[in-house]
């Protein structure tokens, strides 16, 4: 008889609602308590032992510090993608508590998709990767801004002038406005702007410096990656720190269909119709992989700049750009990659 209990788990920042599915198949709330160790601890005591629980959460802001907490005292835990969880259509009320029952009922029932769980050093270089793409969007708003306030009272460029060029922040940084207030804005908006790129090279020599120290493997990764085109080093690393181990699914189509890099589909009987890529799952992998597949739009070439990021790379990897797939990286040690030629990146 199998004597294995389900617990769901709605997580919130100062509480957890909690939920078990039993083996008679009864689903029953255990109620809310602290998301405190001591008190997750209590609960595994109270519930257990550790080896007949199973576990689940939603993915959330609260990160994995729950799932280390509950694999430490053994019991297997599980974090499953949000979006993927099964909610009836007429259900419209949404309570803590009901959640961790829907959660422990559709775990039980083998319905919920678990998500990768990276250890705590790759969270942290993912967690690094994500603050530069962050402060890359808030230079874009900053010179957004800017750009639109001196619109406004007419005032453009010299002709000949590319825009955030050195020639072009000089122009932005000459002259006062007529209106005090005018100039308080502007003084502001550069500042900012000023403020975000230095931003920018912190954070970008903060990751120079993590992957110099990061274990050989992942060095192998991140070399191997840039000899493909369109990808230098930051696109290197932010696939390496979105992805994890490169061979953790067996098929490409499958990561592909993780970061919703796929087409999207309704079909019905005879028809077939698909459309646009469904853009559910990692956006920031998506949008790095999407970004360098405009390469492959182009005739093949390799550049000096490519030329010079593959020389130091083994054979198999610097012919795979060259195939008529992108290929999987090949040839790389630790278990990071795998060379599978009909892969799509």
């Amino acid at each position: 008889m199998n004597s294995t209990r389900f617990v769901g788990l709605d997580v919130h920042a100062a509480t957890i609602a909690v939920a078990v599915a039993e083996p008679d198949g009864a689903v029953r709330g255990l109620g809310i308590i602290p998301n405190e160790p001591d008190a997750v601890r209590r609960l595994v005591k109270r519930r257990g032992p550790a080896a007949r629980l199973r576990a689940c959460y939603a993915a959330g802001p609260c990160g994995y510090t729950l799932y280390w907490q509950l694999t430490e005292l053994g019991v297997d835990c599980h974090v499953v993608a949000p979006t993927l969880v099964p909610v009836k259509a007429g259900d419209r009320v949404k309570t803590d508590r009901r959640a961790a029952a829907r959660l422990a009922r559709s775990f039980r029932s083998g319905d919920l998709t678990p998500v990768w769980v990276p250890d705590p050093a790759h969270e942290a270089l993912r967690d690094l990767a994500r603050a530069r793409e962050a402060a890359k969007k808030d230079e874009r708003r900053a010179r957004h801004r800017l750009q639109k306030f001196l619109l406004r009272p007419g005032h453009r460029p010299p002709a000949g002038i590319r825009a955030w060029t050195e020639r072009h922040r000089q122009w932005v940084a000459a002259g006062p406005f007529e209106y005090p207030a005018q100039e308080a804005t502007r003084l502001d908006y550069v500042t900012e702007v000023a403020h975000a790129a230095d931003r920018i090279a912190r954070l970008e020599r903060a990751l120079d410096e993590v992957v110099a120290t990061a274990p050989a493997a992942v060095r192998a990764v991140i070399s191997a990656l840039q000899a493909l085109r369109r990808i230098a080093t930051l696109s290197a690393v932010t696939i390496v720190a979105e992805v994890g181990r490169l061979s953790r699914c067996a098929r490409p189509s499958r990561r592909m269909g993780d970061s919703g890099a796929v087409a999207s589909e309704h079909s019905s009987g005879a028809r077939i119709r698909r459309g646009g890529i469904t853009k559910t799952g990692n956006a920031h992998l998506r949008r790095i992989v999407v970004e360098a597949a405009g390469a492959y739009r182009h005739p093949p070439a390799i550049g000096a700049t490519l030329r010079r990021r593959q020389a130091p790379l083994s054979e198999p990897v610097r012919r795979s750009p060259g195939r008529r797939s992108t290929g999987c990286i090949s040839g790389t040690g630790g278990g990071w990659a795998e060379g599978r030629p009909r892969s799509r990146w």
